[in-house]
Formats: C-alpha cells, sequence, structure tokens
C-alpha cells in the first residue's frame, strides 16, 4: 500500500497547486507499486516531477516576496539533493534505498503540504497572485520585508520546521 493517498486533507484551495499534488501523490505511489526493474525509471520521473513542482513554488514564493534564502526553498532543495542521492544508489543496485526513501517520502510530504504549501497558498490569496498568469491582484498586501520563513506572511517565527529526515 501507499504510504500516501490523495485527500480531502491534501487540497489547499489553489487550483494551481493542487493538481501538482495530486500527480505527485500518484507518482509516489507508482514508485512504491514498481517492480524492480521499473522502480530506478519511475524514481527519475518523480524526481524531474519534483523538480518542476518545487520551480514552480519557487517562482510563486519570488513573486510574492519570499527572501531567496527562506525556509520553504531550502527544504526542496534539500529534499531533491536526497531523492538524486537515491537515484544515484538506485543505479548502483540499492533499490533498497528508494524504497526506503518513498516510504519516507509520503508523510514528509503530507506534513510539508499541510502545513509550509498551505500557509503558501493562504498567503497566494491573500495577494490575489494568480499561479496561472502570474499577476497580482492586490500588491497592497505584500508584506513590507521579504519573507523568510516556511509558507505565508508570517515571517521566521514557529513556521520553521525542519525538514524530514529522508534515509540516505
Amino acid at each position: 500500500m501507499a504510504s500516501l493517498q490523495w485527500t480531502p486533507a491534501l487540497v489547499l484551495d489553489l487550483p494551481a497547486m493542487d493538481a501538482v499534488h495530486e500527480e505527485f501523490v500518484a507518482l509516489l505511489a507508482r514508485v512504491e507499486e514498481a517492480a524492480d526493474d521499473r522502480l530506478c525509471a519511475l524514481w527519475e520521473e518523480l524526481i524531474a516531477h519534483t523538480q518542476q513542482h518545487f520551480d514552480q513554488e519557487d517562482r510563486w514564493m519570488q513573486a510574492t516576496r519570499f527572501a531567496t534564502g527562506n525556509c520553504h526553498s531550502q527544504q526542496h532543495k534539500v529534499v531533491l539533493a536526497v531523492m538524486r542521492e537515491g537515484a544515484a544508489r538506485g543505479a548502483q543496485g540499492d533499490l533498497a534505498t528508494i524504497r526506503g526513501m518513498a516510504a519516507e517520502l509520503g508523510p514528509w510530504f503530507s506534513h510539508h503540504a499541510q502545513n509550509m504549501d498551505a500557509a503558501l497558498a493562504l498567503h497566494l490569496r491573500r495577494v490575489g497572485f494568480d499561479p496561472l498568469t502570474g499577476r497580482l491582484l492586490a500588491p497592497q498586501e505584500l508584506p513590507e520585508q521579504l519573507i523568510t520563513g516556511c509558507g505565508g506572511a508570517c515571517g521566521g517565527r514557529a513556521d520553521q520546521a525542519g525538514t524530514a529526515q529522508l534515509a540516505v
């Protein structure tokens, strides 16, 4: 059974984000169900999707006053680096590492989506950001200071949850 199922708890009421998240959940399930001969290829597909997914969120954050090194973007970088390490190990025949990472990626993603991404979605709605066009409908709602935290306009307080450990 997959470590993560698409449920209403993952819906953030930002259709562009929700669609990508649902795709991520489906791809992760395919990885977890994969036969050994397909595992590395599906893991690479998940990495490519995750790269595009995180790049998109990072662009949205940059367009709405997030500091370059905010912890949400940093977590994206760390998770991708760990996933790529898994791919390298898988290419050397260590499929158990990929399977272990996939099992841990589900709970990590659920936490990330329900915390960091939920705060980002709230922030994007608050400032009237249209993810499809990149238009900002309520620029007066942008914070004066750059956001250094992990999600929305919450600055660097308790929103700075650490990156879950994906065993390498």
